[in-house]
């Protein structure tokens, strides 16, 4: 159990600092089969916080605060029903959750489709409250915000920053909405100091290759296997 969890640690975090997203959506699904939803979701939210500091270091520069500080409020609003949400309902009905989210994500990044301009601000409480929901629950406020930040033309270095800039606020919080949830049990702390090293040596990895690899081939292998995961994981939630 614990060489598996290394790994998964290891690749998702790796693929954080390869291409600056994506990780939850790779751990989540790999790590619910092997420690279960209510103990995969602190997990991974712990080892977002340091995986996600690594990252600020070299994007902290690039954070536009005025783009994102609606998002961030919403955001922090909807952690606390997401923690509730995840104590609240069946495990199977969180993992369906959780595939159909990592299918539409992949299939819509896959297709390459472009977004209208989300100019009204509503836009930024919605995406941000949604955000906060799904990484309350199972770590995934990944997408929304992708889909938000790609909305408002955001250039690359800018569409980094602000990635990290929300993800370490809702890092944070989220891990102190699972403390005081008592979700941060003896099992999950040992969980997150087995496989802190993997988490490090990822990290350290993609930022050493991602110069090396084509970004946009690297980003569609990534997406394919999103894809092919979400599947499987709805296929064993269906039985």
């Amino acid at each position: 159990m614990l060489i598996s969890l290394n790994i998964v640690i290891f690749f998702a975090f790796f693929i954080l600092s390869l291409t600056g997203f994506g990780h939850a959506l790779i751990a989540m699904p790999l790590l619910i089969p092997i420690i279960g939803l209510t103990t995969a979701a602190p997990l991974v939210a712990l080892a977002s916080v340091v995986g996600t500091l690594a990252m600020l270091v070299y994007y902290y520069q690039h954070i536009r605060l005025r783009s994102v500080w609606r998002f961030i409020v919403a955001s922090l609003i909807g952690i606390p029903l997401g923690v509730w949400l995840l104590k609240s309902i069946d495990n199977r009905i969180g993992m369906g959750v959780l595939a159909v989210l990592v299918i539409i994500y992949s299939v819509y990044s896959l297709m390459n489709l472009r977004l209208p301009q989300t100019k009204r601000l509503i836009w930024a409480y919605i995406f941000g409250l949604t955000t906060g929901i799904l990484s309350g629950a199972y770590n995934t406020g990944g997408p929304p915000a992708v889909i938000y930040g790609t909305s408002n033309r955001w250039e690359p270095n800018e569409f980094r920053g602000n990635l990290r800039g929300i993800s370490i606020s809702n890092s944070i919080i989220v891990v102190a909405a699972h403390a005081v949830s008592h979700n941060l049990t003896p099992a999950v702390w040992m969980y997150f100091l087995y496989s802190l090293p993997a988490l490090l040596i990822g990290t350290a990895a993609g930022i050493l290759l991602a110069p090396r690899i084509p970004p946009r081939v690297f980003h569609k292998l990534v997406l394919v296997l999103l894809l092919a995961l979400g599947i499987q994981l709805l296929f064993q939630t269906i039985n």
